[in-house]
C-alpha cells in the first residue's frame, strides 16, 4: 500500500510539473521558431532548425530595448527604496517608544487588506497632480517608500534583536541613527537578502499599475511591451515568445544563482 500510495503522490506531482514548466519551455521553443514553420508542427515541440529571426524583428522592430532599460531603472528604484524605507521603518515600530507606536503600526499593516484596485483612481489622481503621468517616477513612487508587508517583516525581524545590544551601543555614545547603521543594519543581511529578492521579482513582474500610468516608450515596461505585440492585428506570435523568453530570463538566472537565498526568504517570511 505504502508503495501504490508514493506512486500515485509522485505521478500528481510530476502532471503538475509538467502542467507548470509546458507553457515556458513553449515560450522558449516558439521563440526559436522560423515565422513560416510556427504552425506547422504542434507549439511544444522543439524547434527543427533554430533560429533568431524572431528576437532580431523584436528589437529592430519595436522599441524593447527601451522597455528593458525603463524596467531596469523602476526596479532599482523601487527595491532601493523598499529597502531603505521598510529597514527603517521597522526598526522605530520595533525599538523606538513614541505615542501611537502600535495603533499605528496595525492602522498600517490593516491597508493589506485592501485590494490593490481600491487605491488605483486616488494613486492615478495624486500623480496626475503631481505631475508624474508617463514617466518613470510614477511608476516607482507608490512602492518605494515601504510597503505593509516589507515593514512587517522588518518589524518582526527587528523585535527579535536583543535590547541589551543596542543598549550597550548607546552606553558607548553612538547615537539612535549610528545604532541602527552600525549595529542593527549589518546583522540584518538576511532580512535585507528577503527584502531585494522579494521585491525585485515583483517589481519586474509589475503589470497594472504600469500600464494605467505609463503610455509613452519612456514611460513602458516589459509586461506592458509584451501586451502591446499581443493587441496587435496580426499578433507576432514569434517575437511575442521571444519577449518572453527575454522577461523570464533574469528570473531564471537569479534563480540559479541565489536558490540559497531564496529558500531562505521563503523560511524567513513564513511563507509555506
Amino acid at each position: 500500500m505504502r508503495v501504490i500510495k508514493y506512486i500515485g503522490l509522485y505521478t500528481v506531482l510530476a502532471a503538475a510539473t509538467v502542467i507548470s514548466v509546458l507553457p515556458f519551455v513553449t515560450a522558449i521553443f516558439v521563440s526559436f521558431k522560423p515565422a513560416r514553420g510556427l504552425f506547422s508542427t504542434p507549439m511544444w515541440y522543439p524547434p527543427l532548425n533554430p533560429v533568431l529571426d524572431n528576437f532580431r524583428s523584436l528589437f529592430a522592430g519595436t522599441s524593447f530595448a527601451l522597455y528593458i532599460l525603463v524596467t531596469i531603472t523602476v526596479v532599482v528604484i523601487v527595491t532601493a527604496g523598499q529597502v531603505v524605507f521598510s529597514l527603517l521603518s521597522g526598526y522605530a515600530f520595533a525599538k523606538l517608544r513614541f505615542w501611537g507606536r502600535d495603533a499605528l503600526f496595525w492602522t498600517f499593516l490593516a491597508t493589506l487588506m485592501v485590494p490593490n484596485i481600491v487605491t488605483l483612481i486616488p494613486l492615478f489622481i495624486v500623480m496626475k497632480d503631481l505631475g508624474w503621468i508617463n514617466s518613470i517616477l510614477g511608476i516607482a513612487a507608490p512602492y518605494m517608500f515601504g510597503t505593509p508587508f516589507g515593514i512587517f517583516l522588518a518589524r518582526q525581524f527587528f523585535l527579535r534583536v536583543p535590547h541589551e545590544l543596542l543598549e550597550a551601543g548607546r552606553v558607548d555614545g553612538a547615537t539612535e541613527f549610528g545604532v541602527f547603521w552600525r549595529i542593527v543594519v549589518p546583522i540584518s543581511r538576511p532580512l535585507v537578502g528577503t527584502l531585494l529578492i522579494i521585491t525585485s521579482v515583483q517589481a519586474w513582474n509589475n503589470f497594472l499599475w504600469p500600464l494605467i500610468v505609463g503610455g509613452t516608450p519612456g514611460s513602458t515596461v516589459l509586461t506592458v511591451g509584451i501586451a502591446d505585440l499581443s493587441t496587435a492585428v496580426v499578433p507576432a506570435y514569434g517575437p511575442m515568445m521571444a519577449a518572453a523568453v527575454v522577461v523570464l530570463l533574469p528570473i531564471l538566472v537569479a534563480f540559479v544563482l541565489f536558490q540559497r537565498q531564496i529558500v531562505s526568504s521563503i523560511a524567513l517570511t513564513g511563507i509555506k
